[in-house]
């Protein structure tokens, strides 16, 4: 089992990199989230200065706001900073598309972005649509200077229904996805990729399986909803409350049961804000603090709906479980300030372990 961090893009904590790959983490992922945080690009490039071994990549980049040659020319870039040690992984945009009031990019169009994308990967001349006109293109550079696509850049998708997963399968050369408790299992998801390979001539050979988590490392005798862990994965918590508020809203739909108890007082503390203005409070505070009230929302059943929750011997068994069931990467996220201390526990009670 390998292991990743994924950190919001924080141009003035460099630094964190180093204590990741001190620790023997595998990997750091960076978010990509224009009005939300620092570009990952250019916080990526500073890591690989700093960084030896550490895999490094974004996570995920969003497609709906770099079109598939200026992606690949941002990897490519750090790829010559890196050799070998960066991946792109790509998805369709929840929070960077939502905190324009726009809703992320739907799988028709996910599926032929991912067509380009992979092809400019790979090196290939492949045709191509902008502005209503197509034509062949091909990175044109890349055999004699400015970036690199050898040792070649792996292609992670994100995909966290079922026409998605298949997409990576088509496409990529893994998939990032959700585990239970708000996810599928790997087998699955991996039945779900296996589809989409089938669908276009592939093999799944080599395929990566990353999974993105939420993860709340208890003490001995710790009550799962202690002040500690509200204030440290809080944060997550609420990301999957955002996430849900825009679907219910926009579907028509109700929400999932495990919302359901908190459901009227949440989109109460939402309408306090103008409507023309709620996307800036759904998703202002991504991954980082809670707006007030939030806090009083969130129990035990809740972190357990949103978290793998569990003190280090219950985690230990959980990761082995999964490493069991097929999972290659376990990735959490986290952009609170006591990240640092949090990835050194999980790091010392939990990986060195596994």
């Amino acid at each position: 089992m390998r292991f990743g961090i994924c950190v919001m893009a924080n141009v003035d904590e460099i630094g964190f990199f180093n204590h990741a790959e001190t620790l023997g983490y595998d990997s750091v992922w960076v978010t990509d989230s224009q009005l939300l945080f620092s570009d990952c690009y250019a916080v990526l490039a500073l890591a690989a200065r700093q960084t030896t071994r550490l895999r490094l990549g974004p996570g995920t980049a969003i497609c709906g706001t770099r079109i598939p040659p200026v992606q690949v020319a941002a990897i490519a870039t750090l790829n010559r900073l890196a050799p070998g040690r960066v991946h792109l992984a790509v998805g369709t945009g929840n929070t960077a598309m939502r905190t324009m009031g726009q809703r992320p990019m739907r799988i028709a169009e996910y599926d032929e972005y991912l067509r380009v994308l992979s092809a400019l990967l790979r090196g290939e001349v492949v045709d191509y649509t902008f502005n209503g006109v197509t034509r062949p293109i091909t990175m044109l550079m890349h055999e004699r200077e400015y970036v690199n696509l050898e040792p070649r850049i792996p292609l992670y998708v994100s995909g966290f229904g079922p026409r998605a997963m298949e997409l990576a399968g088509k496409h990529g050369d893994g998939l990032v996805f959700a585990i239970p408790p708000r996810g599928v299992p790997v087998a699955e998801a991996l039945a779900h990729a296996r589809r989409g390979a089938e669908s276009a001539g592939r093999a799944l050979t080599s395929f990566h399986t990353c999974a993105l988590t939420n993860v709340a490392l208890l003490e001995p005798g710790e009550r799962v909803d202690s002040e500690r862990i509200v204030r440290t994965v809080g944060p997550n918590v609420m990301a999957s409350v955002y996430y849900f508020y825009d679907e219910v809203h926009e579907r028509g739909i109700e929400p999932p049961p495990f919302l359901r108890p908190i459901w009227k007082r949440y989109c109460a503390l939402v309408e306090k804000t103008p409507p023309e203005r709620r996307h800036f409070r759904t998703h202002e505070f991504h991954y980082t603090r809670l707006h007030p009230g939030e806090a009083e929302l969130i129990d035990a059943d809740l972190l357990r709906a949103t978290c793998l929750v569990g003190t280090a011997d219950e985690l230990v068994e959980r990761v082995r479980a999964l490493e069991r069931e097929g999972l290659a990467e376990l990735m959490f996220a986290t952009g609170v300030g006591e990240k640092w201390a949090v990835a050194e526990a999980f790091a010392r009670r939990v990986m060195a372990r596994v």
